[in-house]
């Protein structure tokens, strides 16, 4: 309790004061001085305080004096007549003014002094006024001096008035003016600098107009779901043949004012009228004869396109525009019930050729019809299965795929209806199934797949779980199909071209620097698995393994991982292709073999062929499946797999030089790029690209010092003698010099102060928490209470409003 209190003086009082800076300071005299007796001090405060209250505050003020005095009293407070008492007061002979006071004051102060009033006789003298009676006089002096200002106020106004007025009369005369060339002024007008007609441009410029607001994604999918399926059945009463329906026009309210005359004449269908031998003669269209021919098989096809009611002529001008209107929401009623699907998706603008219009009784020409039948529906239903997402999209051009599947995204957006999210999870593994399908076929279409990917992409980022999941069914499905190959044949090889095309795609869908990613990490897997378990026993073989090596090297171009498989790889194909196997600096790994059927698969001995040959891109094609290729082909083939690996190499070489571990993996990639250069079995563009590649390995710089064993301590010999080990009596201190107690000594007392002092420290920061937390607690109180009480001051104001308004409202 007594820590407590302390802490309280001292620790709350320095905490309440830490934010402020004024310091009391004692300036009184004498008071620490122990020397000087009580009697001293007061006596030298005494005198210093005399001294301060007469010495000039200013030595330059010369009219600064001293106070004047009379009696004690002030002389300044007497001339202020606060002793004077009124004149109505009841007392008798109190509120007069004494005759020397009277007359210093209002006698002008030359004549003799009055004796008192009683003694001099009364003449025609008037009495002395009292001080009520001269402050009543002089208000009135002054009203009537305010008076006398606001009536000359008031005089110089009308004056003023009828200045202007007389101005406005002879202003008609002084309109007509001389020019300023014949003024004589000769001072022209400056010209403005560049900061004034900055600020003039700025006076002028416009200003920023409001906007609306942006609409939200599912504001978006929902109108361009509206304009779709108007779309959809603006095309499908053009299929049909048929202007708008006169049922789906519904009536316009007529008002009774209403004369009817905003009608428009479409076509003049006037008649010339002539008599002949008494007879009257209409002349006929000139377009009567030709169109006669077709009237019964158009009547015929109006019979079986229209079941009741006929056309009706549209509002607008073309009548084949997609505008909104009540026809056009009823075509999309009636279109929703043909084709059944629900739409949302990007607004196409559909027309007929031509600017006529059929009449209200016609059909729309075969031409249109035919036009609006092979045109691609605007609405699409998600589907059920793979076969009929194919049945949609086989026998489509790419463009025709692509907005095929455009549509499906955007008449199915997620915000338009509850279980469009699970179509659009289906529809991304069908449309993998489907790329599948395509890279498997003969030739491979990669256009088609290469324009799919953007639709997964964005699938990918509405539904990055289900994405994941397909992505990973995929390589799961073609990993175990190889390990069972493995385990029955004891070999693998390289899949299609699908699963290659799956893994590429895998790395542009997902981020691949991620230290672990649930669809990249087993992807790296499977890419590691190829290169080591895969032998490459044909060109196609051959191309499939580089192109994973390109896959890799895209996977890790950000992660900078450092891949060993693929560093084997290459040096495999460089083996495959150099002709001196015998002196070899280098040893093969699996799956390559330093001799056998295969080692010379890339090795190119026709001199013709590699003067023939030009560098170019390997096509992806090839991975599918090679035709029936002559032996200059061939070889040229293999000249472009040589040449992709050198690519390949220098890019690790860039990538993975300044590693440690690199130079000592590198090893065979060095002794084959100088074994290729020595024997000149390349063309010389190969042959510059294997020397630019070695200068990049030379060049790199070598951080790390070379491997040396570790420099270990000698044993020692064993010596026989004894070995003396001083037995430790623990508990008691043992015996030593002075110096030596003295110091444990002050290492046990420092370690008990610390101890105290961090105890302390702990207490205070504790004491301190806790005054923190009370004044925080009593803030929030307040806080509390004063919104409570504007809560109720608002009910009471609220209650006094509603009596008020109801109070009102009877009256």
């Amino acid at each position: 309790m007594t820590v407590l209190c302390k802490r309280t003086q001292t620790l709350l009082k320095e905490y309440k004061e830490r934010d402020k800076s004024n310091v009391f300071r004692d300036k009184r005299f004498g008071e620490y001085n122990s020397s000087i007796s009580p009697e001293e001090k007061m006596m030298k405060r005494f005198a210093l305080e005399q001294q301060r209250q007469h010495e000039k505050k200013s030595i330059y003020n010369l009219n600064e004096d001293e106070e004047l005095t009379h009696y004690g009293q002030s002389l300044a407070d007497i001339e202020k007549h606060n002793d004077i008492v009124d004149s109505d007061s009841d007392t008798e002979g109190r509120g007069a003014l004494s005759a020397e006071l009277t007359a210093t004051h209002f006698g002008g102060g030359s004549g003799p002094v009055p004796g008192k009033a009683a003694q001099q006789p009364s003449g025609g003298e008037e009495p002395p006024k009292s001080r009520r009676e001269l402050i009543e006089e002089l208000i009135a002096r002054s009203k009537q001096e305010k008076r006398e200002r606001q009536a000359q106020r008031e005089d110089a106004l009308e004056l003023t008035e009828k200045l202007d007025q007389d101005w406005k009369e002879i202003q008609a005369l002084l309109a007509c003016k001389t020019p300023k060339s014949e003024s004589g002024g000769g001072k022209e007008k400056p010209k403005p600098d560049a900061y004034d007609m900055m600020v003039r441009e700025l006076g002028f410029e416009m200003k920023a107009q409001p906007s609306n607001r942006m609409k939200t994604e599912e504001e978006l999918a929902r109108e361009e779901q509206e304009r779709l399926r108007r779309l959809e059945a603006e095309r499908l009463r053009r299929m049909l043949g048929r202007d708008e329906d006169a049922h789906s026009k519904r009536p316009k309210h007529l008002s009774a004012d209403d004369l009817n005359d905003g009608f428009v004449l479409d076509t003049d269908d006037r008649r010339l009228l002539s008599y002949k031998d008494g007879k009257m003669n209409v002349e006929e269209e000139p377009s009567g004869d030709s169109s006669g021919g077709d009237s019964g098989e158009e009547e015929e096809e109006k019979g079986e396109g229209w079941s009741e009611g006929g056309p009706e002529d549209s509002d607008s001008p073309d009548g084949h525009s997609d505008l909104e209107s009540d026809a056009d929401s009823e075509d999309a009623r009636s279109a929703d019930g043909l084709v059944g699907r629900e739409s949302d998706g990007v607004e196409v603008r559909a027309q007929l050729q031509g600017d006529q219009r059929p009449s209200p009784g016609e059909r729309l020409p075969r031409d249109d019809r035919a036009a609006a039948r092979a045109q691609l529906p605007y609405t699409f239903a998600v589907p059920e299965s793979c076969e009929e997402l194919k049945s949609l999209l086989s026998g489509k051009s790419m463009e025709d795929q692509l907005l095929v599947v455009e549509r499906i995204q955007k008449c199915n957006h997620p915000s338009l209806a509850v279980g469009n999210k699970a179509k659009l999870e289906k529809l991304f593994g069908f449309l993998l199934e489907y790329i599948g399908d395509l890279a498997v076929s003969d030739p491979p279409d990669l256009g088609v797949i290469d324009k799919l990917v953007v639709p997964l992409y964005d699938l990918c980022q509405m539904f990055p779980e289900s994405a994941s999941d397909a992505v990973k069914f995929v390589l799961r499905d073609a990993m175990h199909e190889m390990e069972g190959t493995v385990e029955t044949t004891g070999r693998a090889a390289f899949p299609g071209l699908d699963v290659l095309i799956y893994l590429k795609i895998a790395g542009m869908l997902f981020p691949t620097s991620d230290f672990w990613h649930p669809v990249i990490t087993p992807a790296l897997l499977c890419l590691s698995q190829l290169l080591t378990k895969c032998p490459v026993r044909s060109l196609q073989d051959a191309v499939k393994g580089l192109f994973v090596c390109c896959v890799f090297l895209d996977y890790v171009a950000l992660s900078q991982r450092f891949i060993p498989e693929l560093i084997n790889f290459l040096a495999g194909i460089l083996h495959m292709a150099t002709p001196n196997k015998q002196s070899q600096g280098y040893t093969l790994v699996h799956p390559f073999r330093a001799l056998g059927k295969n080692s010379e698969l890339l090795l190119v001995s026709d001199e013709e062929d590699m003067a023939t040959w030009q560098r170019r891109s390997l096509p992806l094609q090839w991975a599918g499946g090679l035709k029936a290729q002559t032996e200059t082909e061939a070889n040229h083939t293999r000249l472009s797999c040589l040449a992709l690996c050198l690519a390949l190499v220098r890019r690790c070489v860039l990538a993975y030089g300044t590693l440690p571990s690199f130079h000592d993996i590198a090893r065979p990639l060095r002794a084959l790029l100088t074994e290729h250069l020595a024997t000149r079995c390349c063309p010389p563009t190969l042959q510059e690209l294997s020397r630019s590649v070695l200068t990049e390995m030379e060049n790199q710089p070598r951080h790390y010092r070379p491997l040396v064993c570790e420099k270990s301590k000698p044993v020692p010999l064993k010596l026989f003698t004894p070995r003396l080990v001083k037995v430790l009596e623990f508990g008691r201190k043992q015996g030593s010099t002075r110096e030596e107690q003295e110091r444990r000594r002050l290492i046990h007392k420092h370690k008990r102060e610390f101890k105290g002092a961090v105890r302390e420290i702990r207490k205070d920061n504790q004491f301190l928490a806790r005054m923190r937390l009370s004044e925080i607690m009593e803030r929030d109180a307040e806080r509390k209470r004063k919104v409570k009480q504007l809560f109720n001051s608002l009910a009471t104001q609220e209650g006094e409003w509603k009596a008020l308004k109801r109070k009102k409202f009877k009256k």
